[in-house]
């Protein structure tokens, strides 16, 4: 056998690799498919966080809330997904039955003042968290106190 022979890789031998590799592949892509998941969800949670603080700021200050987030310079803020985030201030006559609020599995509505979320990365929302549309939305809960998956609350 001359040395040149013996000295390059066989045809089996680089496809024993490329499977190698692809296995590693399929078992990394999807880890890392729910690791994106995550920092979106994060992401959405930090956005509301900061939008919350604007708006209990003017609340706190005696004044009614503004009817878009145009006016505390939200204009145009979407969420990981693209999709715009929801803000729905109450008519404070409703007297904690604020009509359009989102509830929980008890029909209570979520918050007292506004509700605040995202529709998640589905894009489907309903008004009860029990709809499964709303599962995976990114709420504001407890006004303030939870901020985070629909589904977990």
């Amino acid at each position: 056998m001359s040395p040149s022979a013996a000295s390059g890789f066989t045809v089996v031998e680089l496809l024993a690799v490329m499977v190698i590799i692809g296995a590693l592949a399929g078992f990394a892509l999807p880890k890392l498919h729910g690791v994106s998941e995550r920092a979106k969800i994060a992401r959405a949670i930090g956005d509301i966080r900061a939008i919350q603080i604007d708006l209990m700021a003017i609340e706190v200050g005696g004044q009614p809330l503004p009817a878009n987030l145009s006016a505390i310079g939200r204009a145009g803020i979407t969420d990981p997904w693209g999709r715009p985030y929801v803000y729905f201030p109450f008519d404070t006559a409703a007297h904690g039955n604020p009509p359009g609020a989102r509830r929980d599995r008890f029909l209570v509505p979520l918050n007292s003042s506004f509700d605040l979320y995202s529709v998640g990365p589905d894009g489907n929302t309903s008004l009860p968290l029990t709809a499964a549309a709303s599962h995976d939305d990114i709420i504001r809960a407890n006004d303030g106190g939870f901020i985070g998956v629909a589904e977990q609350f």
